[in-house]
């Protein structure tokens, strides 16, 4: 078929962002309305491909068009999570007409894309990638299902789509990148299609950079060099081939590890996470040259414009911030028949659910939580939100039992769908902002950001990205965590009880005793999370310390 496919941006670059880069990502959180993403990771390729446009930079970017998203959260009858896969049909989306084969399982999977025209979300040109077409049997269709499907040979094959897919792509779109950014592991294949066609791993390097963003087992996956092998993970050349390259006798290839021995350079996304990759990677030889550039969120599309507009205006400022509260206060009575309060304190955890985030920290101690709920003195509202992974059930199991908790105080809401417009109503109306990882687990954690954008006060541990920004009792409060010397169990003990007398014995008292220095907390937490947090920054490092590195580099 004639492609009349071209790769087009809707500007000249900047001189300084003219070095053309191909972008690989498995989820991307741009707009409401294209449900391809399920978190933090989404939302940062989000902003990144926004500001990327703001900045006119010649970055194009490739991901998969999930035809049931990630999953629709919904309730059971009794209130709790059930999950719903529901087919999701984009008439925005273009369809290029684009088709051409890849290789999965020894089968001939058909493969075609769709495109993001840039102006529609002012990003850089995307093309979403597709199986679901009637050449392919069912099975093959199913690999561009569900994002992080559950099932390992569906995973291996979705990352084949993404990086020998998106490498293949751009070959018919006649357009040739210098550099190709990994924006987490997913799109691995990619760096053997590379080896493939050049047959020589330094070229391999010089062309392909990396970004790690968890040091969780589940973002760092491991499998057995026979699986991939026969799935075409290596785009033919010998598993042996493999392991001579990065110097493994094992029998499990970490994508990570790879990703670090074939790239030139790689960042973490933080200065903190850069700290525990170095102690995990840096003793390992091959690794290759590690930096920090640390996530940030677009501020044009996040933060709070009328917020900031009324910086000045101390009546004018607390009137928006109470209309802000209100728009979410609506959303609530909808979804869980609670009527909230403006005036009062609201606190707000929302986040995706998982171990370390600990969601249910509020709930360690029963008693002091019931106190502080039932307090009508100084009382205060909490609001959970967040998406589970659909297959862990230790995670939903926490999401029920929050459920369950608050249904017995009219002062606390869960609420379901958690995505980019809910997330923004939940930031645009919280008055604190939780964040209470188990220390050491966090990579960057950029809800805060954008929740400070919006005039909420972070109450947070000092783990992730929160380092580089917390001014403790003045654009934040610092919830002082647990040696990772302890056991999980005895962490959670000691920084629940830090947490809870940081709330009630500094937040509560300062936002009802001094209404004045509260809101001096929240515009100083406007002002500080900008211009560093913006991710117009990010972009910008991207290009200075990332694509236009010299390979080699040196550590």
């Amino acid at each position: 078929m004639q492609n009349i496919f071209r790769v087009e941006h809707p500007y000249t670059f900047a001189a300084e962002y003219s070095l053309p880069v191909a972008y690989f990502c498995m989820e991307y959180a741009i707009h409401q309305p294209l449900k391809i993403y399920a978190g933090g990771l989404g939302y940062l390729s989000g902003s990144h491909l926004r500001s990327a446009y703001e900045m006119k930079q010649n970055v194009v970017a490739v991901g998969i068009l999930w035809k049931y998203g990630y999953y629709d959260q919904t309730r059971k009858a009794d209130q709790t999570m059930d999950i719903l896969f529901q087919e999701k049909v984009y008439g925005f989306l273009k369809p290029t007409g684009i088709k051409f084969p890849i290789s999965v399982s020894g089968q001939r999977v058909t493969v075609t894309a769709y495109y993001l025209p840039p102006d529609l979300f002012n990003t850089v040109p995307l093309f979403l990638l597709s199986t679901d077409l009637q050449e392919n049997d069912y099975l093959a269709r199913t690999i561009s299902h569900k994002l992080y499907d559950a099932n390992p040979e569906t995973k291996i094959a979705a990352s084949i789509l993404l990086g020998i897919g998106g490498a293949k792509l751009f070959e018919h779109l006649d357009w040739q990148p210098q550099t190709y950014h990994m924006n987490e592991s997913h799109a691995l294949p990619l760096a053997f299609y590379l080896y493939n066609r050049y047959s020589n791993l330094e070229e391999v390097k010089s062309r392909l950079v990396f970004t790690n963003h968890t040091i969780e087992a589940g973002g760092n996956p491991e499998v057995e060099y026979w699986l991939l092998e026969k799935m075409g993970f290596f785009s033919g050349v010998p598993s042996g081939e493999i392991k001579a390259l990065i110097n493994s006798s094992a029998n499990l290839l970490n994508y990570t590890e790879v990703a670090l021995k074939f790239s030139k350079i790689a960042n973490a996304v933080s200065r903190n996470h850069l700290g525990k990759l170095q102690q995990i990677w840096s003793s390992i030889p091959g690794i290759c040259k590690m930096i920090s550039i640390t996530n940030a969120q677009n501020f044009n599309y996040w933060a709070n414009g009328d917020l900031y507009h009324a910086l000045d205006n101390t009546k004018e400022f607390t009137g928006v911030k109470l209309l802000a509260k209100e728009t979410l206060f609506d959303l609530v009575a909808d979804q869980n028949g609670e009527i909230f309060d403006k005036n009062i304190l609201t606190l707000v955890f929302a986040k995706r659910f998982t171990g370390y985030k600990r969601a249910d920290l509020l709930l360690y101690d029963m008693d002091r939580f019931h106190r502080m709920m039932t307090n009508t003195s100084r009382p205060i509202q909490i609001i959970w939100a967040g998406k589970p992974y659909p297959a862990d059930y230790a995670s939903i199991g926490i999401f029920d039992k929050i459920v369950n908790v608050s249904k017995k105080y009219p002062n606390c809401s869960v609420l379901v769908g958690y995505e980019l417009k809910q997330s923004k109503l939940l930031k645009a109306g919280a008055d604190v902002w939780l964040n209470v990882p188990r220390y050491g687990h966090e990579a960057s954690g950029t809800s805060g950001m954008t929740a400070a954008m919006n005039g909420a006060i972070n109450v947070t541990i000092a783990d992730g990205w929160v380092p580089e920004f917390a001014k403790d009792k003045v654009n934040c409060f610092i919830i002082q965590h647990a040696g990772q010397n302890l056991t999980d169990h005895e962490q959670d003990q000691i920084d629940a009880e830090n947490m809870y007398d940081v709330l009630e014995n500094e937040v509560i008292p300062l936002y009802y005793d001094h209404p004045d220095h509260w809101q001096t907390m929240m515009e100083n937490g406007m002002k500080n999370v900008i211009p560093y947090f913006d991710s117009s920054r990010l972009a910008g490092e991207y290009y200075k310390s990332l694509y236009t590195a010299k390979y080699p580099t040196v550590q």
